[in-house]
Parts: structure tokens; C-alpha cells; sequence
């Protein structure tokens, strides 16, 4: 075999991309301990409290992000390494991971300084890019180790996106009186039909159980959270969850399309 012919097995990363994806993950983790620190602005429950009487998930759903936490940590170092090396599906999931991961730190900082529009815009750009870059990255998938360090965490991380954004923007648009007593229940009833039918849809196209799991926690805690206040919603995020489970276990078990070939390094 001549040299040309041979095939790099570690090729090339771009150093700034890699670099990238370290302060965004160390960002996303230490944001909340930070403005707990140093006591800067509203607590992210406090922010949720004003307009949360439309949509609410029980507070021991927020404890994921401890998993994804660690989950977005053990990304970021394991792409930095060495022996990593360049791939089709970092060059996917690789500047839409740091869109995402600098997005939830900032909604942070958006909801301690209580800019209500700010967090709708951050977040909804946050599930935009890492949706978007999860599902070219599954197309992509790989076997083994790299599918377990890139598309487990960035896809509990899109799934619990999608689901925030929703509870984020009838939060915000019931503190400002878009939403009024009268209409809190059918607000509530569209927002859990769309996180259904979007999450349901994407979860089929992208294949993978790491997107629905959070979406169907999320629903559930909604269930826990509404069933004595609202019992209709608390029933539709009920089966709402039943369905993203089912719908996300069956796409599981889709066969994988052929990946499409990255490009050359």
C-alpha cells in the first residue's frame, strides 16, 4: 500500500471547534453554581414561579440535569482527546453542541436578570441548533464508544430542550397576561399536544432513544405536577409520556440508514 493510499486513523480536529466545546460544557455546568455563589439575581425557580400557573413538571424533574451534566462533561473531554481524532459526526454535532451548551448557560443568566423574552430566544435557539446537529449527527452514527460519548448526552440534551421551551413560553406568556385564568387549561392541552407531535415526529426521523427519554420524563413529572390542580392536562401529559415512550422505543428498533460520508480530513 503506497503512503498516499493509507487512511489516517486519527485524523485531524479543528482545534478552535474542540476548544469550543470544553468552555461550553464547563459553562453550561458551572453557570448555576456561579450565580448561586454569588447570589446574582433570581433563582431559576424564582424566575418559574412568576407565570408558572399555566404549565408546571414536578420539581424532581429538573434533577436530569445532573445526568446531562455529566453526560455533556464526559462529551467534551472525550472529543478534546487525542485519540479521538476527527469524524463525520463531530463535524455534525460538534458547533451546534456549543450553541446549545453556551444557550443554557445564558438562559441562566437571562432568568436571574428575569428578561423574560430573552429566555424564550435562548432557549428555542438552543433546541433549534442541537436538534438540527443531533439529527445529521445520527445520521452519522457510529458504533460502539462514539455513539455513547456524542449521542446520548447531546440527545437527553435536545429532548429536555424541546420540552423546556414549551413550559419556558406559556411560563413567560402567562407573567406578561397573554394567557388569562380562562384560557390556562387549553393553553396548557396545546402546549402538551406539541411537544407530543414534535417530539413524537423527530424521535421517529432521528431513531434514537436519547431524544424521547427526557421528553417522556419531562411529561410525566408534568402529570405528577397537574394531576390535582388540572387532572384533564395531567391526563393528556399522561399519555402524551406513554406515547413518546412507545414511539421512541419503536424508532429504537428502526434500522439505521446508511450513513452518509463525512468529509475528508
Amino acid at each position: 500500500m503506497t503512503r498516499s493510499s493509507q487512511v489516517d486513523p486519527h485524523p485531524a480536529k479543528p482545534w478552535l471547534r474542540t476548544l469550543c466545546v470544553i468552555l461550553a460544557a464547563v459553562a453550561a455546568v458551572g453557570a448555576a453554581p456561579f450565580i448561586t455563589l454569588t447570589d446574582f439575581g433570581l433563582s431559576a425557580q424564582m424566575f418559574a414561579g412568576d407565570g408558572n400557573q399555566t404549565l408546571r413538571a414536578a420539581g424532581y424533574a429538573f434533577s436530569i440535569w445532573g445526568v446531562i451534566y455529566l453526560g455533556l462533561l464526559a462529551y467534551a473531554v472525550w472529543q478534546a482527546l487525542p485519540g479521538t481524532g476527527g469524524s463525520a459526526i463531530l463535524d455534525a454535532v460538534g458547533w451546534p453542541s456549543v450553541i446549545a451548551m453556551g444557550g443554557c448557560a445564558a438562559w441562566l443568566f437571562a432568568a436571574a436578570l428575569d428578561a423574560k423574552l430573552a429566555t424564550v430566544a435562548i432557549i428555542t435557539v438552543s433546541a433549534a441548533a442541537m436538534i438540527a446537529g443531533f439529527i445529521n449527527g445520527a445520521d452519522r452514527r457510529g458504533t460502539g464508544a462514539r455513539g455513547g460519548w456524542v449521542l446520548w448526552p447531546l440527545g437527553l440534551l435536545a429532548g429536555w430542550l424541546t420540552i423546556a421551551s414549551a413550559i419556558n413560553a406559556l411560563t413567560v406568556l402567562t407573567a406578561f397576561g397573554t394567557i388569562t385564568a380562562q384560557t390556562r387549561e387549553t393553553w396548557a392541552l396545546g402546549g402538551v399536544g406539541l411537544v407530543a407531535v414534535v417530539g413524537a415526529g423527530l424521535v421517529w426521523r432521528i431513531r434514537h432513544l436519547a431524544y424521547g427519554l427526557p421528553i417522556a420524563w419531562g411529561l410525566t413529572a408534568v402529570w405528577v405536577a397537574e394531576r390535582s390542580v388540572k387532572p384533564t392536562v395531567a391526563m393528556a401529559a399522561l399519555g402524551a409520556a406513554v406515547l413518546m415512550l412507545a414511539v421512541s422505543l419503536a424508532a429504537g428498533r428502526r434500522p439505521v440508514r446508511s450513513a452518509a460520508p463525512g468529509p475528508s480530513h
